[in-house]
């Protein structure tokens, strides 16, 4: 393990005794192939879909295999979890956002031809000369129009409008203003003053209701590059959400709220907003539980998926409840951008009851043969569920991205923990700083593979790219030097390291892919439960032992001891056990 030294402190970390290990369109959903002789009743889901949940020890890796044909139907695939009842986004000015809709120095400027191809696609769609998935959303002309204002207001030179792009919006300008509707000439040119010849619209707009006028008002600061404090920010997001998905009247314009979502981001998110959206809506389902156990861990993997690798999370968690380190995973059944393979969609398609309360989910943690559970956003902040067809005409992520993965929605009697997934640098900071807000006792930012979770045994490329690399780990936990208590009263250390498992006796193996393959991912994980040894298997010990360890977990002062610890709740049988026990009493809890 590579430890970078913390310029004002450092914190060793137990030094490792390596021993080398061993090389190591819709129809009726596939069942896993399992042999029934050897498996108790199948559990029906809410669905009606059923599947063979409770399995016996015996059970073989080719038992849990799908045939071709099953690989391509569904659930078998992420894509397939996209809900139906979200109209798809226009695909010319979906790939115009992804190039203008990010940060000073990432966006890209079009290219005149084109900046004229979109904006005459967005005049066609105005005029109601396309349909179905040709249109162009509110959301995303809410989201374009932003991302072309905040360039031109607040970016540096080489990322704002290029000469291209002016000749082309000072053609087709003239006719957008008497075409588009007045909350989209707003987020175009709020000040009446990027377009000279135009609109007196954006100077004088100011909303349709009292919602929007809030929200209006902060948008202008955020199309101008400002910032709000967090009142403001807090204000907003309880006024305007849920986003009103059957009856549009009552619902605030989805134009204004994509650009406010996205104008935030481009801006790149103070430390007052981004703590304004994660704690907003804490109470909008009530005050979270209080589990009885003395350790809780809340996982905050990234929730559009994966959809490349292995995604290992929910298996560590069945490992870690074995010796008494209980976890609660949260997410969604999907999520965009990527839309790859979440906890939810392995949970559902193994049976598994995904639409606990937070109460429920205290209760399984609780659980002699549980100690893990799982929650989706759409039962615990319904609110923020309501946003995910938004986000997906947004095209970039927005603050909620990283926002929702540091969230409590049950609390603990004992000590709590966030462990949180990131990719991009310059957020490892501000996610540990909403940590901390948290007032937990430990924390840890990961940069898995697909900025997730899942730390990797591959070794190093020589010829790495510029940023942080791939098990890059910062954090904070309960110290035990006797450093200075913080505010809340707690006494914490921070360390920063990358994480080389080849220290730790893992012999250097490709991360398996799953690519997007919900089943994949499920035979993977379970097969290296039973205790098949190789990637997958390696790949839970290591992301279970060295996350027990950072966090300061009872019985992980010494790596080693913790790795051997992972090891043996699989190799006995009992992380198995566990997961299965949870598909089968996710489904009796109160």
């Amino acid at each position: 393990m590579k430890l970078l030294l913390n310029p004002d402190r450092i914190y060793p970390l137990t030094s490792p005794a390596p021993a080398k290990l061993p090389a190591v369109k819709t129809t009726k959903p596939p069942l896993l192939q399992l042999n029934p002789a050897k498996y108790h009743r199948p559990i029906r889901r809410r669905c009606g879909l059923t599947i063979n949940a409770v399995m016996t020890d015996s059970m073989k890796t080719e038992d849990f295999s799908l045939n071709e044909e099953d690989s391509v139907r569904n659930p078998a695939l992420s894509t397939t979890y996209r809900r139906s009842d979200i109209p798809r986004p226009n695909k010319t000015v979906l790939e115009a956002q992804g190039r203008v809709c990010t940060g000073p120095t990432q966006t890209k400027p079009l290219t005149e031809e084109q900046a004229r191809k979109v904006l005459d696609t967005i005049l066609k769609s105005a005029k109601g000369e396309l349909k179905d998935d040709g249109e162009v959303s509110k959301a995303q002309l809410g989201a374009f129009f932003a991302g072309m204002t905040i360039r031109a207001n607040a970016f540096p030179e080489a990322t704002q409008w290029n000469e291209g792009e002016r000749r082309a919006m000072n053609a087709f300008w003239p006719e957008l203003v008497r075409t588009l509707p007045k909350d989209v000439i707003f987020i175009a040119d709020p000040e009446g003053s990027i377009m000279g010849l135009g609109s007196c619209v954006g100077p004088h707009y100011t909303g349709q209701d009292a919602r929007e006028m809030r929200l209006v008002g902060a948008l202008r600061e955020v199309l101008a590059g400002g910032h709000l404090g967090f009142e403001e920010v807090q204000g907003v997001l309880r006024d305007v959400l849920p986003l009103e998905s059957e009856d549009k009247s009552r619902g605030v314009s989805e134009s204004l709220l994509s650009a406010f979502l996205i104008g935030q981001r481009m801006n790149r998110e103070t430390d007052r907003e981004l703590k304004a959206y994660c704690l907003a809506l804490d109470d909008e389902v009530g005050p979270p539980p209080v589990a009885d156990v003395e350790s809780l861990t809340h996982y905050g993997e990234p929730y559009d998926g994966n959809t490349r690798f292995f995604r290992s999370t929910l298996f560590v968690a069945a490992v870690r409840s074995c010796y008494g380190q209980s976890s609660l995973l949260h997410g969604v059944d999907w999520m965009p951008p990527k839309g790859g393979v979440t906890e939810e969609q392995m949970l559902q398609f193994m049976g598994a009851n995904t639409h606990l309360t937070a109460l429920q989910a205290k209760q399984l943690i609780e659980d002699e043969n549980g100690g893990f559970a799982y929650v989706s956003l759409r039962e615990v902040r319904p609110s923020l569920y309501s946003l995910i067809g938004l986000r997906e005409h947004i095209k970039k992520r927005p603050p909620l991205a990283t926002s929702e993965k540091v969230q409590q929605f049950v609390r603990a009697r004992g000590k709590e923990s966030i462990v949180a997934g990131f990719y991009h640098e310059g957020y490892e900071e501000p996610l540990l700083m909403l940590m901390r807000r948290r007032g937990i006792h430990a924390g840890l930012v990961v940069k898995g593979e697909e900025g997730a979770l899942s730390m990797t045994t591959r070794l190093r490329p020589t010829n790495t790219s510029k940023g942080l690399p791939v098990n890059y780990c910062s954090g904070f936990r309960s110290s035990v030097n006797g450093a200075a208590f913080e505010a809340d009263g707690v006494s914490r250390e921070a360390f920063r390291m990358e994480v080389n498992a080849k220290d730790y006796g893992f012999e250097p193996s490709d991360t398996p892919r799953t690519d997007r393959s919900v089943a994949k991912n499920i035979e993977l994980g379970l097969a290296a439960l039973r205790g098949e040894k190789g990637p997958a298997y390696d790949r839970i010990v290591l992301n279970a032992g060295i996350v027990d360890h950072l966090l300061g977990c009872s019985g992980a002062e010494d790596i080693t001891s913790a790795l051997d610890r992972a090891r043996e709740a699989i190799d006995s049988g009992n992380a198995l056990k566990r997961l299965l026990n949870y598909i089968k009493i996710s489904h009796k809890v109160k």
